[in-house]
């Protein structure tokens, strides 16, 4: 059974929100295939980090495992919360020894502004992804795609989403979230069966 990773940091959960959807659509592409997936949904916790480093014994192992890792983090001050970052920081190890080469990555991220440079946050996770050495997915939809809406900021590089004041995203987000599951999924049984 293919394996699909969504590792992220939220603070209040907006990320998190983000996370489940891309989770449930990945979810969905395996019944819709007939073929399931197995989800790694991990949310770093600031007890993971110790005196400025990401530490957790077998998460590094358990992604090498896996055909996809989907990473995702709030943006903070135009890139990653520091969280993500020492998440990002403890994976040189995995670097060094390539063992996410190869594999499909993608990304998402939430922010309290229309524009507060979200995109910038991608282009990180993106470039943490080809150091890699993965396959980057970003979203095939147009702004303001279908009746959905799916991508309404028109970003293609992954998901940019808004929270609202009450801590709540809009149904196109949670949506666009959704479809990039599935589309994720859908990469990752195309390459396994070839």
């Amino acid at each position: 059974m293919a394996k699909i990773a969504i590792i992220y940091f939220s603070k209040t959960d907006v990320t998190g929100q983000l996370a489940r959807a891309i989770a449930a659509g990945a979810e969905q592409q395996g019944i819709e295939q007939q073929g399931g997936f197995e989800i790694l949904s991990h949310r770093i916790q600031g007890s993971e980090i110790i005196e400025g480093r990401f530490v957790h014994p077998n998460l590094m192992d358990e992604l090498a495992e896996c055909d996809a890792i989907i990473f995702g983090s709030p943006t903070y001050m135009g890139s990653v919360a520091a969280q993500f970052k020492a998440f990002a920081d403890a994976s040189s190890e995995s670097w060094c020894y390539q063992k996410w080469a190869g594999k499909i990555a993608a990304g998402f991220t939430s922010g309290g502004a229309m524009n507060g440079d979200q995109s910038c946050t991608l282009q990180y996770l993106q470039t943490l992804a080809n150091q890699h050495g993965m396959m980057w997915v970003g979203l095939d939809k147009i702004s303001n795609s279908g009746e959905q809406n799916l991508n309404r900021y028109g970003v293609q590089g992954g998901i940019v989403a808004q929270g609202g004041e009450d801590g709540q995203l809009s149904l196109s987000d949670l949506a666009t979230a959704e479809y990039l599951g599935k589309r994720v999924a859908m990469l990752v049984n195309k390459l396994s069966t070839r």
